[in-house]
């Protein structure tokens, strides 16, 4: 075990990783396990959680960034409030996604992987949501679970983003 993690500052960074490193491990096949909860923990996976897992678990922070890397579920940098997920699947091409994510970018001034200057949005763009009679369509994580926008059209993503930014401002 790395030193860097065994202090009281690290432990309570890390008091709710704990018992998820005592639970898988030795456990073999168990790094996604780990990853995924650790995400579940603190919203996505810091160089600190990688090392943190790495000291815990004996496996070598490379393996384990390689990992995390590999797996598009897994995410390096903190996200927006709002997770907003756009399928790129085939029914939502040909429905014209391409021209929901030029909204999104337009309305937000962000591209894919990115998140709004005001900490709101993060934009993913993902291979399926299965959704596919509701194409082109769109989830957007919240706070309190997950709503899926279907039937897009520009004006109607423009309308969805500046209510829950609106609805933001109100909340301040």
């Amino acid at each position: 075990m790395q030193a860097a993690h065994t202090g009281t500052r690290e432990h309570g960074v890390f008091a709710e990783l704990a018992p998820v490193i005592a639970q898988y491990r030795g456990v073999r096949g168990s790094l996604i396990t780990i990853l995924q909860k650790a995400q579940d923990i603190y919203g996505y996976i810091s160089e600190d959680t990688i090392n943190y897992i790495a000291s815990g678990t004996g496996i070598t922070p490379a393996k384990i960034y390689g990992v995390a890397t590999f797996y598009t579920q897994f995410r390096l940098k903190p996200i927006g409030k709002y997770l907003v997920m756009l399928c790129k699947g085939t029914a939502c091409h040909v429905n014209s996604s391409d021209e929901i994510r030029a909204a999104i970018n337009s309305y937000l001034h962000i591209d894919d992987g990115e998140t709004s200057e005001d900490g709101l949005f993060t934009l993913n763009t993902v291979s399926c949501l299965g959704c596919c009679s509701l194409a082109p369509v769109m989830m957007i994580q919240t706070p309190e679970g997950e709503d899926t926008y279907g039937s897009l059209t520009r004006e109607r993503v423009r309308d969805i983003l500046s209510d829950i930014a609106e609805k933001e401002r109100g909340a301040k």
